[in-house]
Order: C-alpha cells, then structure tokens, then sequence
C-alpha cells in the first residue's frame, strides 16, 4: 500500500497507526518510509557536480536509492522479505547512518506501507515543464535542464515502483500554501535538538521551493488516483475521506496481479498504477 501526501501532513503518523492495527489483527506489517532512501550528502553532491547544482538538496525524484526501494518491494511482494537490511537516513545529519545501524525485517510482512511525499505521483508531461513555477525555478533552472532531469527519473525509475502497490492513500493538503508552515513545525524539534543541519524559517522555504512543482502537481491529480483521499484541513484535521470505489468492502479486495498495471490509468491517458 502506498502512503502518499505533502511533507508534514501526518504520513509517518498514519503508517504507525495502520500498522499496530494490523498487527494487533494478526498481520505482520512492515512500514517503508521513502526519505529513507536519500542519497547521502557526498552522493548528492557529486550529483550535482554532473548533472545539475539543485541536485544536492535532497527530495525529488532522482534524489533517492530508488533501485534498492524496487528491489526491497520486489522481494515483498515475493515472500523473501526476512532477514532484508533496511536502510534509514538521519536528517539531522542529512546523511545515511552507516548499515550497521539499519534495521533488519524480522518476519516477512503480509502488509508493506511505502510511505512518502511523491508516491504514486505520476510524471507531468513536457509541456507543463516550460514555465518556471517559482523563484528558484526561474533563476536556478532557467533551461529548465533540472525539471527535465526530475520528469526523466520520475517516469523511468519511479513509476516502476509505483506499479508494484495495490492500494494507494492520499492524505491531501488544502493547498501548497500551507506546506511552508507544516514544515517548519515539524523542523522545530531538530531546532531545539541543535542538529547541525536543522533549517531555519528561511531555509525552509527555500527549501520546499524544490518541491512546489511536484506537490502542486500530485494535489491535482492523486485524488483521480488514490484508491483513498484523506481531505485534511491546514490544521491536519480530517475533514473528508473518499473511496474511490462504490463500496468498503470491494476497495478491500486484492485485484489480481495481472490487473493492477492494466486497471489503472494515467490521468492525461495511458497505463499507470
């Protein structure tokens, strides 16, 4: 199952919750967490030595180890999960801990919660890549090399993660605008915890500048998308839930396997799940 929403909404949350409620029900559940997955520091920044300066801020699509995510959830989705070394990331330190600190899955799961900011987040197409959206994109990407780079990763490695989840849940923000404020609420504790790389109010918004096209992208079209949208207000209170099938009982049912690709489809047309 895939956990999708804005940074700061309540994803971590969330998965926590579905997942001691489905161990308490008898269903060993595993919680996979995208940011996890970052590239570290050093590795970002050789990338943006090669391919483009944004690259060394951590968060969009060609910023993770998306191979070593497709490979933990092929190895689900097939039973071999146990004894699997997870990989976590210390954002305090932007820096993965060393794998002597990961953890390892002590019993295959019989549910897997991906949970992150772009998940099932499909890719926007060219034309929509043109115009800068903000600031950072006009003076930072002003040939839009960056956003190319981001749509180019997103459609080759990310989709094929994607397809591997057989339900998808939106918690939706009620706009972008309210993002910036989530954000820094949620980096107060490492303020006050004097993590080296803690962000200040500036940074942060500098910071989620990375993010705006993609987030405002996914809030318009995941609800098309997500098996389930949770509509939250700027609270994080829930103030809706939709399904986006008739009925609980028929979302719960797993479709066949050689459906879920073919069910599904891409919002402008074409396959996706």
């Amino acid at each position: 199952m895939g956990l999708s929403g804005t940074q700061a909404s309540g994803k971590s949350t969330l998965a926590a919750q579905l997942a001691r409620a489905a161990e308490r029900r008898g269903h060993p559940t595993l919680v996979l967490a995208l940011d996890d997955y970052y590239l570290g520091r050093h590795e970002r920044h050789e990338l943006a030595r090669r391919v483009h300066p944004l690259l060394a801020t951590r968060g969009v699509p060609g910023t993770h180890h998306i191979a070593a995510l497709h490979d933990t959830l092929r190895a689900c989705r097939a039973g071999r999960a146990q004894g699997l070394a997870l990989p976590r990331f210390d954002k305090g330190r932007d820096s993965r801990l060393p794998p002597s600190r990961w953890r390892r899955v002590a019993r295959a799961p019989a549910l897997v919660i991906l949970e992150g900011w772009c998940v099932g987040v499909p890719p926007q197409g060219a034309r929509a890549l043109r115009a800068p959206l903000n600031r950072l994109e006009r003076v930072d990407d002003a040939d839009a090399r960056w956003r190319r780079h981001v749509e180019d990763c997103l459609h080759r490695d990310y989709l094929p993660v994607w397809r591997l989840l057989d339900r998808l849940v939106l918690l939706a923000a009620p706009s972008f605008e309210v993002v910036a404020r989530w954000r820094d609420e949620a980096e107060r504790p490492l303020r006050v915890q004097g993590a080296p790389k803690a962000m200040s109010t500036a940074a942060i918004r500098r910071f989620i500048a990375h993010y705006e096209r993609l987030t405002r992208h996914a809030l318009q079209v995941l609800p098309g998308i997500a098996d389930v949208t949770v509509q939250l207000d700027a609270r994080r209170k829930v103030r809706q839930v939709r399904w986006s099938s008739p009925t609980v009982e028929s979302t719960a049912r797993p479709r066949p396997a050689s459906k879920r690709v073919r069910d599904r489809r891409h919002p402008r047309g074409g396959e996706f799940h």
